[in-house]
């Protein structure tokens, strides 16, 4: 069974280890090996990571204690990260992350950067391109879109 919680500090680096994997071997059929090392290199700042992960709303998914993806949103409602571990796919982990990290948020839009391969899930999830970008990594293009989400509040009526 799937549970969500906040993210610890503890988790960083097992966090970071599931970065790794996942663009290596899910994002392999969209992006060339170099690309793949540009992106994720493998070194990771975990002081730079964790502070990102506090300053911002992080939800851990869990299944029997292993860390099996995450996601982290800003207070603006920009989607920085959501990964889920490369054996977990397909089980609505990334969906469930998404909506409890939307729900947190108190913007009326929802941003983020989705990979290519990352863009139909972000499209199921309501979201629509605004623009085909490239990103450098260590003088590496990659392309991306940046796809955004107008969250539809539920209006409030008042019977006197």
């Amino acid at each position: 069974m799937m549970i969500l919680r906040d993210y610890h500090p503890k988790d960083c680096k097992e966090m970071a280890n599931l970065f790794y994997q996942t663009v290596h071997s899910i994002n392999r059929k969209d992006y060339s090996e170099e690309q793949l090392h540009a992106w994720a290199t493998g070194k990771v700042d975990y002081d730079r990571w964790n502070a990102s992960f506090l300053k911002h709303k992080t939800i851990v998914a869990e299944i029997n204690g292993k860390i099996v993806g995450f996601g982290d949103m800003d207070e603006t409602g920009y989607l920085d990260r959501l990964y889920v571990h490369k054996d977990f796919q397909g089980q609505n982990i990334a969906s469930s992350i998404c909506r409890k990290l939307e729900q947190s948020a108190k913007a009326d839009t929802y941003i983020t950067h989705a990979s290519i391969t990352a863009k139909p899930f972000f499209e199921k999830m309501g979201y629509e391109v605004v623009k085909e970008q490239e990103v450098e990594r260590d003088g590496i293009k990659l392309k991306n879109y940046v796809m955004k989400k107008h969250h539809r509040r539920q209006e409030v009526v008042h019977y006197d």
